[in-house]
């Protein structure tokens, strides 16, 4: 067996460089050229695992905030704090002092 430079200038060295070239701008067509390629596939993966963290990531906040409806719905000493807390709820008799920074 010969080697590459061997096929170059060989019998048939017309065909190998057909080959080559012919190979060549396909291999740049798939890679850069338009529509779907190789570069598109790779955007759209990190895309992909973007939106599958962002989904995770959504997933846990859904399950803090589920918990705490669950605290609100059958907590009363949770529910109260929050109602103080958040709306200045006060009980009958009560003084409210609002500090603002």
């Amino acid at each position: 067996m010969g080697s590459i430079k061997d096929i170059f200038n060989g019998p048939h060295h017309k065909f190998a460089w057909f080959v080559l070239i012919t190979t060549s701008i396909f291999l740049f067509t798939w890679i850069v050229g338009p529509g779907t390629t190789v570069i598109h596939w790779a955007k759209t993966r990190i895309t992909i695992a973007r939106q599958e963290n962002l989904i995770k990531e959504l997933k846990l906040e859904n399950a803090e905030l589920d918990k705490k409806i669950n605290l609100l719905k059958h907590d009363r000493d949770t529910l109260e704090k929050f109602a103080r807390e958040q709306f200045h709820f006060s009980a009958p008799g009560e003084d409210v002092y609002l500090i603002e920074e």
